[in-house]
């Protein structure tokens, strides 16, 4: 076990933000708080045969990419990991996570690599899950993220990647819960900032007093929020007061707005996501002559503004319900016409179902953590034994946006070496600065003849 006056050189950081050392045994010792190149000594916590988990004790070189957080509650708060991380070195390093995992996990290098997408570092947080809980010992309510590596809620009375305005509610808020009736009921409070509202779904697990539903819609006067009340799972989401502006983004590129509910799942950094959506765009170059397959479409981010350049654009789904959604916010654009949204299993894809979709000239695959395994899977299959469907046609261009590099660099490694496509270029997203959450692009193409 690593001694606790043994100085370790850290040589990385691994994708928690956890420095990576090897102490005098040749052990690897991942080390809380700790930067690229700072020589540190540590208190080891949890050992395993081949690894140490540590928190750093003593400081002897500093690295010159460490920076003064700017976040009072930083190191008790778990919201964030990297505050103390100069933010051009996140990035420089959540490029080079890409890159290594495309390259030891799928054994695939990029033949260009992007610029990295990045914006705002700071109140950049449109979307957030802020638990509620009645400390009786305290006597108050908190609300707010969860403490680093623990259940307890953080005593915390702002946040610096929340906008400004709901930072300052974070107190009000907690005010507002310890004076009603059901606070010991309430659990979470669930943050969705759209172009012109900011909504607020309060989880409650008793039916809510005519005094709180009372106290709930002064505060949303007082402070021009909207409330939603959340009795059971998402989908029981209701609208405290019906009436008022509508829930949505906007992609101003492409004419594109997109209505949601607080509970859809939309990106957390919309100045990010409008980037992105417009770099996957010009990485994709959807024709007016060419047709499109959408996978994993969700709300339409993508599928939508493809709908302005191409052909046709098909969405595919896991959730009925979540194409029925798809299907509204196309109608809603004017893109009915151009757009077909269908639902299925993306976790099952066989090879002989891809025919039956119809020849796509280009892909936009954008799945959630898991990636799309069979998707790829399949497309190896087809690539290896033509036979399978013998009338599938695969796309000349595939373009994939990921939440996360192991699983990118997984299905990369089966499109490159299995299923006949080189990967022509790929750059990581800073869509959630000062933590070590790693999204990427990459392109895909697959050679004519």
């Amino acid at each position: 076990m690593t001694a606790s006056n043994e100085w370790l050189k850290v040589e990385s950081l691994d994708l928690e933000g956890q420095g990576v050392a090897h102490n005098a045994e040749g052990k690897v010792v991942f080390i809380e708080g700790a930067l690229p190149g700072e020589e540190v000594q540590v208190q080891v916590h949890r050992k395993k045969n081949n690894w140490e988990q540590s928190s750093m004790t003593a400081l002897r070189r500093e690295s010159a990419q460490r920076v003064a957080p700017r976040c009072k509650h930083f190191g008790v708060c778990g919201g964030c990991k990297m505050q103390h991380f100069h933010v051009g070195a996140q990035i420089a390093t959540k490029q080079r996570a890409l890159e290594d995992g495309l390259w030891h996990l799928g054994k695939v290098k990029p033949e260009r690599v992007l610029r990295p997408i990045e914006g705002p570092s700071w109140g950049y947080r449109y979307r957030a899950r802020l638990s509620v809980r009645y400390v009786m010992k305290k006597g108050k309510v908190l609300v707010g993220f969860h403490e680093r590596k623990s259940s307890y809620v953080a005593d915390m009375d702002s946040c610096e990647v929340l906008p400004p305005n709901m930072s300052a509610l974070l107190p009000r808020l907690a005010e507002l819960v310890n004076s009603m009736d059901q606070r010991d009921r309430l659990p979470q409070i669930e943050v969705a900032i759209g172009s012109s509202v900011t909504a607020l779904v309060l989880r409650h697990l008793e039916p809510l007093t005519a005094g709180d539903l009372a106290r709930l819609r002064a505060f949303a006067a007082t402070y021009a929020i909207q409330w939603w009340l959340q009795a059971k799972g998402p989908d029981s989401v209701q609208l405290l007061d019906e009436g008022g502006p509508q829930l949505d983004y906007t992609l101003p590129e492409f004419r594109v707005t997109m209505p949601f509910k607080p509970t859809d799942f939309t990106q957390v950094n919309h100045q990010i996501n409008s980037v992105l959506v417009s770099r996957a765009l010009k990485l994709l170059d959807a024709r007016q002559d060419e047709r499109v397959i959408d996978w994993f479409c969700g709300l339409g981010n993508f599928t939508l503004p493809i709908a302005t350049q191409a052909r046709e654009v098909l969405g595919i789904e896991g959730s009925e319900p979540l194409v029925a959604r798809s299907r509204e916010n196309a109608a809603f654009n004017g893109l009915a016409a151009k757009t077909r949204f269908i639902s299925r299993n993306l976790f099952e894809i066989t090879p002989a179902e891809l025919a039956t979709y119809g020849a796509a000239d280009k892909w936009l695959v954008d799945p959630p953590r898991e990636g799309a395994f069979a998707l790829a899977k399949a497309m190896a299959d087809l690539h290896e034994n033509p036979s399978l469907a013998p009338d599938f046609v695969a796309p000349k261009r595939i373009v994939y946006v990921s939440c996360n590099p192991a699983t990118l660099a997984r299905d990369a490694g089966l499109l490159v070496h299995q299923a006949g496509y080189r990967c022509v270029a790929a750059g990581a997203v800073n869509m959630f600065p000062h933590t070590a959450h790693v999204e990427s692009i990459a392109v895909f193409e697959r050679d004519c003849g």
